[in-house]
């Protein structure tokens, strides 16, 4: 894997860990068009159909830490 492969699976890995903290750290460390690019496939997961359970609880999690922040974006 190169490095941006690794970085963005660090990011994800963090992004879906259910620690709140964790959460809020990664999507800190983005600029604001990456805050509204990630935002989009967490609000998919959650929500849409073919996820796995475990899949749609990360993204739920990630989504309910990100709550202020995603209000302030918008």
């Amino acid at each position: 894997m190169d490095d941006a492969s690794n970085y963005l699976e660090g990011l994800w890995s963090d992004l879906l860990s259910q620690q709140p903290e964790t959460i809020r750290s990664a999507f800190a460390s983005l600029d604001s068009s990456s805050r509204k690019t990630v935002i989009t496939p967490l609000q998919r997961m959650a929500k849409d159909p073919g996820w796995q359970p475990e899949q749609r609880a990360s993204a739920r999690a990630a989504l309910q830490a990100l709550k202020n922040q995603i209000n302030q974006e918008e």
